[in-house]
């Protein structure tokens, strides 16, 4: 079962055995680490704790000296009662008399004078240094917490200044900014059809959503095989999509033959680079060899149980005999 999905992980991604392995045993890290603090409370649960005898003397001890340090409620007399109700409400305090004003210029001081509280005042000018501007008496309502009565009764002195007319003659004679000049950006060169058994990551990214590190894969794959033999091969490679896929059958061709491996001298471990073969079949091909000789063709692979005949057609173009 780890060998198939070993095998599986390969497959999909195009990466090395050791590569898979990496990934396998951080997949299981990171299961550990979602899972393991709930498998542990389950498992092993906290025992609680127990307060000895002692521990209970003492507690009840510091409950009765907090109890006996209590402050009593106090007490009132009659007299109180008559001194509290025999107090008058103070009289509330006079407004201060409006005086003409310009919301836009007005200072914080005349408007804690006509009345407005101090937050209030700040808040308009606030206001009015971010921009803004009371182009009517209505608009001194958009304050955020400016009461109604408040505007009501001040609403007859609001003073506007009159706004300023804008010189048209003045406005068309001045002479227009110029222009900023758009950004230039370096055009990639024009792809020509190339060797891809041979090409570097310089000519793949000339493609259209080929950038360096998918070009850079390519070649990586590519190494891995020992070369293409077919442009059909180009949609295993991890992360292309179609517009790259059609950009490498466009312009990549197949005309170099791949490096080969003799399968009758390689070792395990020369075998086990392949990215078609996994370590287990790759031990098993050198053990059948030492078991029943040399291979004389592909068709002889297929005496192996692990080997099916859609695996031996892949690799049988990348082995000699």
């Amino acid at each position: 079962m780890f060998q198939r999905l070993l095998f599986a992980i390969r497959d999909e991604f195009g990466v090395s055995r050791s590569q898979a392995r990496g990934f396998m045993v951080l997949a299981a890290l990171m299961v550990l680490s979602w899972f393991g603090p709930f498998l542990v409370g389950r498992l092993l649960p906290l025992p609680s704790p127990e307060i000895s005898q002692a521990d209970r003397q003492t507690a009840d001890s510091l409950v009765a000296v907090l109890e006996s340090i209590q402050p009593e409620k106090p007490t009132y007399s009659s007299k109180n009662y008559a001194n509290y109700s025999s107090k008058t409400p103070e009289s509330p305090r006079a407004l201060p008399e409006p005086f003409p004003f310009d919301p836009n210029t007005a200072t914080v001081q005349q408007f804690q004078a006509l009345g407005m509280p101090t937050f209030i005042a700040e808040r308009i000018e606030k206001y009015r240094s971010k921009g803004g501007e009371f182009r009517k008496k209505e608009d001194l309502q958009r304050i955020y917490g400016l009461q109604p009565t408040l505007y009501q009764r001040l609403e007859p002195y609001i003073s506007l200044a009159a706004p300023k007319e804008t010189n048209i003659a003045t406005a068309t004679s001045a002479p227009a900014s110029p222009l900023p000049t758009p950004p230039t950006f370096a055009k990639k060169a024009a792809p020509v059809p190339f060797d891809i058994n041979t090409a570097d990551t310089t000519q793949l990214i000339r493609l259209k959503g080929i950038g360096s590190k998918l070009a850079a894969r390519i070649v990586k794959f590519r190494d891995g095989l020992g070369g293409f033999i077919s442009v059909t091969q180009y949609s295993e490679i991890f992360g292309l999509d179609s517009l790259a896929l059609s950009e490498l059958n466009r312009w990549a061709a197949v005309r170099t033959p791949p490096q080969k491996i003799n399968i009758n001298t390689a070792s395990a471990e020369d075998i086990d680079r392949h990215p078609y073969i996994s370590k287990r079949q790759a031990q098993i091909i050198v053990r059948y060899r030492e078991q029943h000789g040399a291979y004389k063709s592909a068709q002889e692979l297929l005496n192996i149980k692990i080997l099916d005949e859609k695996l031996v057609s892949k690799i049988a173009p990348y082995l000699t005999f």
